[in-house]
């Protein structure tokens, strides 16, 4: 059996409910209402999609994991940037970034050498770590606007959670299949 798969970072709720704001703002701008805009209890910050992986690459890949990560500090995730923009030939994203993405791709890139230990195909390239707000046809009506509305929040980045991701009646559906810990506390950093 096989599952579509992804790392990312937990947003707390508190975060979630401002991006929730800002995702019902941007919502004008959906002309075609083409936009399926993501349920704030599903916000996360996406490190590294993975696609269909097979259950044994599941366990491969929580214990190489745990390994390559357990040095890997915590970080703080500046949340200051909204975009659209074109993921592949048939998706586009209205999502929250951050404008210094560093430690995040630092991250990234240690969670790509996990995923190609682990035997999985991976290509990052192109790919910038956010949180999905709404998900677009390629082909859409959404107006980009001319001036974004400034968002200023801070996410702490204090662990990393494998998530499997299914089809829902109202989105995708994601269930944590297992979380590592970072190792700077919150209360650290």
């Amino acid at each position: 059996m096989n599952i579509r798969a992804f790392f990312a970072v937990p947003i707390p709720e508190r975060i979630a409910r401002v991006l929730a704001d800002y995702s019902d703002a941007l919502c004008v701008y959906d002309h075609g209402l083409d936009a399926h805009w993501v349920d704030s209890t599903s916000y996360h910050l996406t490190l590294c999609f993975l696609g269909e992986i097979s259950l044994d690459q599941v366990q491969c890949l929580e214990r190489v994991a745990r390994d390559a990560l357990e040095p890997i500090p915590g970080c703080r995730v500046p949340l200051d940037t909204l975009d659209y923009y074109q993921v592949n030939p048939q998706l586009a994203l209205v999502a929250a970034l951050t404008s210094e993405p560093a430690p995040l791709v630092a991250l990234q890139q240690r969670l790509a050498q996990v995923v190609e230990r682990c035997g999985i195909g991976y290509h990052s390239q192109g790919f910038r770590p956010h949180v999905t707000l709404g998900r677009l046809p390629a082909q859409n009506r959404f107006e980009v606007p001319a001036e974004w509305p400034q968002l200023n929040e801070l996410a702490l980045a204090t662990s990393v959670v494998l998530y499997q991701s299914r089809p829902g009646e109202r989105g995708s559906i994601y269930t944590p299949l297992f979380e590592i810990p970072l190792s700077a506390s919150a209360d650290s950093l």
